[in-house]
């Protein structure tokens, strides 16, 4: 089983090598733990990370831990040692050994040598699994024991396996606290072992006293031991306890500012800014108002700049939270006090202009924060103070090219991509100040100030034409060198120029970038550039790229890639041409876009490899030319009001029939075929949307996008024609443009509104059908297609990947040979999995549960019909579980009472921390043969016999003796 799940895992990773199946791999490194060289020994055991990651199911992992578990027990301590950094490299998979108790009497084996390097080592790996033997007391023992030892590597050990142990362990935290804090106190123990049986403490929080009586003994150390080491050791255990506790967060707090403020070592006052620091991210909404006043009148009358950039990292962090509500909420029974007058603010406007680029980006950050999140009158002043601050780095930064400047510069431009999100009316103030300052920058600051150009332009329709000679000009100069920085600035400006100018690029401005591209570039930046063109909805300019670029690609692969790209961006751009009130000629022009697009998907489809089979991309191209089939039919349905009108004697059937849209003629069926072919399309959209667990917020909107512009198509056809008494209007309006993240959404959702409210206004006007309604329906599908379609990112990257790997037991040595089982019994199916991540996991979405659904149905009967209830005929069920370490399983208990070939299908979805539920796959199969229990046969021919009743007694209790 595993064997198998490995295989088809490595066919998936994409390995180039030649791979073993799991069982050669782990006798080809069982052989090198058997050599009698010490060196192919330790080959052997370091590479068996490699192997879990490969192989990453019990069966196997099991068996490799148990023979590790053999060297550690007979081998040298280098051996031990290299055991030892394979199971902390392994930890995850430790849950996954099946014989827990056979690989833990083989490692505690050594715990009773004489060499105490031996028993350091073995209490090392005692506390490394502790997560799966937390409650073992032979273990705990044997650590107490050893924190007496005269033996210092062996006491540093047993300190590492005593802070395991009671992390994973109530009983051994509560056994152990008193020994540690007797250790701690004693006269006898040397500081330096104090200092590090201090932090064991900090896993003390598995119950209120434990935890209550850990923060006295902590607060007796920092008061008795005022040395340095001691009070920066045992505060941050405080805090680390607090933390985990979360009762005494708000005193923790209280003690870290009066540290802050009273002790004069500078180490304890960093220490106490990065504690400060943690509870800040951790728990904000526990700060209160006098916590954040005493930072801030710590921070402005500290003289040191190491500390008042540290003070102000915390109000920054605290400042982009709920805290700053509680601060700037006057108390009760007191007057409201004007903005300016608040310390935290007196601070930020200070710090605004510091000498220290850090020190002032906190305190434009600062600003930045309270003007987003505080709407109140009086702090409206604050928002021109925050963008003088801003402007102000943004020049200071964008001349200097080391890291630090350019750290700073990146803290800038997101504090001015917040301040234009959350007040729009500051947008053209920002966005005029990043172009002139775009002028006299390095390259690397030009870079990221084009992007925060693009990221404010697509939030708001800020760069005008006007702008756009400048970028252009700009755009000439940066191309006449080719360095690597040159070519990432080439996309940047593009993009800057693709947002600004969607509607259409002027010839003049195609030809400066493709000259630009043709003098200097390389074939990935023309490639990157003409991707951002299809992200913007330019497909001319993205056509004439990837045209240019088909004949510079190594591999076939890539070329029908690039003629697919090309092919749609031919096939968008054909719909730019539709007129308004020419429905002929829209027609042709979707047929043109069609004709594109189906080149387009059969270079897709060669383009596609087993490794990369493009499921997405097929599948949203797919549903657009059905959806571009739909809108040209319902075109043609239109017309037919023209073509072929209601015959004369129509209202007489309308009556007769008791159908009052047969008096409309053949139109009213066309046109409820139509809308149901928009409701089907709708559903698919939805589909592609459920299985598209990577996709970036951005590629899911653009989905649900087209979905909508289904379900409004199939709306308006219902509100107009079929149904318009019923129609309602309420569910459908838009709640407004708020949130809307891009041009493209913007547009869309603007088409929507007006297409509505055409409905709206047509509906229970007129009796249907009318030119009216048709030229209605009409005008909505060309004002629909003549919004060009955004290609998102997920189209061209993936940047999140996640898959499911499933392995079910017992399984068939041959996938179509069935498993046996008797019609009597059930089958106890196993269903074990593995969540596989890419480089990145979790970027956009993590997952919470594996939704297992397990359905049975019959092929192929056997033997005679009997009467069986309606229950016993198929298998249904459906089980959640929670992967932990990226591994799950579960059990399924399957009923075949019916005889035959049964065919049994495993299929998981993936539930969000969200709680939505995506169809990501995969879906297994297996075939189960249901046999005749041999004493049901042999009753059922002794009755064909005829045979006396007494015989099948003697035969019933012989049967139930075998």
């Amino acid at each position: 089983m595993a064997g198998g799940g490995g295989k088809s895992f490595l066919a998936e990773a994409g390995y180039g090598e030649q791979e073993l199946d799991a069982n050669s791999a782990l006798m080809e490194l069982d052989k090198g733990l058997r050599s009698g060289k010490l060196g192919e020994q330790c080959e052997a055991v370091v590479r068996f990370p490699r192997l879990f990651q490969k192989y990453p199911f019990p069966i196997l992992i099991n068996s490799a831990f148990l023979k590790l578990a053999d060297v550690f027990r007979v081998g040298n301590n280098f051996l031990r040692l290299c055991v030892l950094k394979v199971t902390q490299q392994s930890e995850k998979h430790l849950e996954k050994i099946l014989n827990v108790d056979e690989f833990v009497k083989r490692v505690f084996s050594v715990i009773h040598s004489n060499d105490p390097v031996a028993r350091a080592i073995t209490l090392r790996m005692l506390g490394s699994m502790a997560s799966i033997i937390p409650e073992r007391k032979n273990a705990h023992h044997s650590i107490r024991q050893s924190l007496d030892s005269h033996d210092n590597v062996e006491v540093e050990a047993a300190i590492f396996a005593a802070a395991n142990f009671s992390a994973q362990s109530k009983d051994f935290a509560a056994g152990i606290c008193n020994k540690i804090s007797e250790m701690i106190q004693g006269l006898a123990t040397p500081v330096d072992l104090k200092l590090k049986l201090i932090p064991i403490l900090q896993h003390m929080h598995h119950d209120a006293s434990l935890a209550s009586s850990s923060r006295q003994l902590l607060q007796q150390l920092v008061t008795s031991y005022p040395s340095t080491k001691m009070v920066i050791v045992t505060l941050h255990t405080f805090t680390l306890l607090a933390a985990s506790s979360l009762v005494d967060i708000p005193k923790q707090v209280q003690l870290l500012l009066q540290y802050l403020k009273n002790d004069p070592r500078k180490a304890v006052k960093r220490l106490a800014i990065q504690d400060l620091k943690l509870l800040a991210n951790k728990t904000p909404h526990t700060w209160t108002r006098e916590n954040i006043q005493a930072l801030c009148e710590s921070a402005l009358h500290t003289p040191y700049d190491s500390l008042k950039l540290g003070m102000l990292s915390v109000l920054s962090t605290l400042s982009g939270t709920i805290a700053i509500k509680q601060y700037f909420s006057s108390a009760p029974g007191t007057a409201a006090t004007t903005a300016r007058s608040f310390d935290l603010v007196k601070l930020a406007q200070e710090c605004c202009y510091h000498n220290n680029r850090g020190i002032a980006a906190h305190g434009v950050r600062i600003l930045t924060n309270i003007s987003a999140s505080c709407q109140e009158k009086d702090l409206l002043p604050l928002e021109q103070d925050a963008v003088f601050g801003l402007e102000s780095l943004l020049v200071l930064c964008s001349q200097d090219g080391s890291p630090g400047a350019q750290a700073t510069l990146k803290i800038t431009l997101t504090c001015m991509v917040k301040l234009v999100k959350s007040r729009p009316h500051l947008s053209q103030s920002v966005v005029e100040s990043l172009l002139t300052q775009l002028h006299s920058a390095q390259d690397a600051a030009r870079i990221l100030m084009c992007h925060c150009l693009s990221a404010i332009a697509m939030q708001l329709p800020v760069l005008a034409d006007g702008m756009l000679g400048d970028l252009m000009d700009l755009y000439k100069v940066i191309g006449r060198s080719a360095t690597d920085k040159k070519q990432e600035l080439l996309v940047s400006l593009a993009t800057v120029i693709f947002v600004s100018s969607q509607k259409a690029l002027s010839s003049e401005i195609k030809t400066v970038i493709k000259q630009q591209l043709e003098n200097v570039s390389n074939g990935w930046t023309a490639y990157r550039i003409a991707r951002q063109a299809s992200r913007m909805g330019n497909h001319d300019m993205a056509r004439e790229l990837y045209q240019s670029l088909l004949t510079q690609v190594a591999s076939e692969h890539f070329y029908f890639w690039l003629n697919s790209l090309k092919e749609f961006s031919h096939a968008e751009q054909c719909l730019t041409g539709l007129q308004e009130d020419n429905y002929s000629s829209a027609l042709s022009c979707i047929a043109e876009a069609l004709k594109s697009y189906h080149k387009g998907i059969a270079s897709l489809t060669a383009a596609s490899t087993p490794l990369n089979p493009l499921s997405f991309q097929c599948g949203f191209v797919k549903l657009r030319i059905d959806l571009l089939q739909a809108f040209s039919q319902l075109i043609c349905t239109c017309n037919s009001l023209k073509t072929s009108p209601p015959p004369a004697i129509a209202t007489t059937i309308a009556m007769t029939s008791g159908n009052d849209l047969q008096r409309c003629g053949r139109i009213s069926n066309q046109m409820k075929l139509s809308m149901e072919e928009f409701r089907n399309l709708a559903a698919r959209y939805g589909d592609l949307y459920q299985s598209s667990f990577d996709a970036d917020s951005a590629t899911l909107r653009n989905v649900e996008l087209q979905q909508q512009s289904c379900l409004l198509i199939s709306h308006a056809i219902e509100a107009l024609i079929l149904d318009p008494e019923s129609a309602n209007f309420q569910e459908y309006t838009s709640n407004g443009t708020a949130h809307v993240e891009s041009e493209y959404e913007r547009r869309m959702m603007s088409v929507f509104n007006r297409v509505l409210e055409e409905v709206e206004s047509l509906n229970r006007k007129y009796a249907p059908v009318s030119y009216l309604h048709t030229a209605c329906l009409c005008s909505a599908v060309i004002a629909l297609l003549k919004v060009p379609l955004s290609f998102q990112r997920y189209f061209f990257q993936k940047l999140q990947s996640t898959s499911i790997k499933l392995a079910l037991s017992p399984s068939p040595r041959n996938p179509a040979e069935p498993i046996a089982v008797q019609n009597n019994q059930q089958l106890a199916l196993k269903v074990e999995g593995v969540v596989q991540h890419g480089s990145k996991p979790g970027l956009f979405r993590k997952i919470q549960s594996v939704c297992l659904n397990v359905s049975s149905v019959l092929q192929s009967k056997s033997g005679q019909d009997y009467k069986i209830p309606i229950d016993n005929m198929s298998n249904e069920m459906e089980q959640r579980v929670e992967p932990h370490n990226d591994y799950f399983s579960t059990q399924f208990l399957l009923n075949f009472v019916i005889l035959g070939t049964h065919n049994i299908t495993v299929e998981s979805s993936v539930i969000d921390s969200n709680g939505i539920v995506w169809k990501t796959g995969p879906k297994t199969t297996i075939f189960v043969k249901s046999l005749e229990d041999p004493y049901s046969q042999q009753v059922r021919l002794q009755q064909q016999q005829g045979q006396p009743s007494s015989q099948q007694q003697q035969q019933r209790i012989a049967y139930s003796r075998f």
